[in-house]
């Protein structure tokens, strides 16, 4: 049986430049309160190994070595029902985007979206992508979660990087 579940606000500031976009976050996520909570989760392993300057011993140093490179995170899905974790679960009929209107208004410095693997992407681009109008540019990224096992955590270093340091 699935539930309604909701996602995160956004961590975003002033000062950023690029924003990263995942799907909606899994349920190890919502249950510690953090994004990309799962062990087997790449994302911060991969942004650890591009801004190795930064220590990544918790949430709190996540979070700002997230802002001193001028990099927002977010979910596309505000809420949706969806059974487990994955995204392929979520009932699509109940997916409620987020605002990125609003988003884009008023933190008008980024210029980049990130998405965190192709469901995040087609799920922008279907219900967000036709209202706005910007000069944003946007790229697809290898998913960093343990489900998308296609590449090698090196190969989706190497794209990740490619991208977060070409600001």
């Amino acid at each position: 049986m699935s539930e309604q579940i909701k996602g995160f606000e956004p961590i975003v500031d002033e000062e950023s430049e690029i924003i990263i976009l995942g799907s909606m976050p899994g349920i190890q996520s919502l249950q510690a309160g953090e994004y990309y909570a799962h062990k087997q989760n790449a994302f911060w392993k991969i942004l650890n190994k591009i801004f190795p300057q930064h220590s990544l011993n918790n949430y709190e140093e996540k979070i700002a070595m997230l802002r001193l490179n001028n990099i927002a995170l977010w979910d596309v899905l505000k809420s949706c029902e969806r059974q487990g974790s994955l995204d392929y679960d979520i009932i699509l009929k109940t997916m409620q985007v987020n605002d990125f209107y609003e988003l884009f208004n008023k933190y008008p410095r980024i210029q980049k979206v990130c998405f965190n693997g192709a469901f995040a992407e087609k799920s922008y681009t279907r219900f967000v992508l036709k209202n706005l109008k910007s000069s944003i540019s946007y790229v697809r990224l290898p998913s960093t979660s343990p489900a998308h096992a296609s590449l090698s955590f090196d190969e989706k270093l190497m794209l990740w990087k490619k991208e977060l340091k070409s600001k």
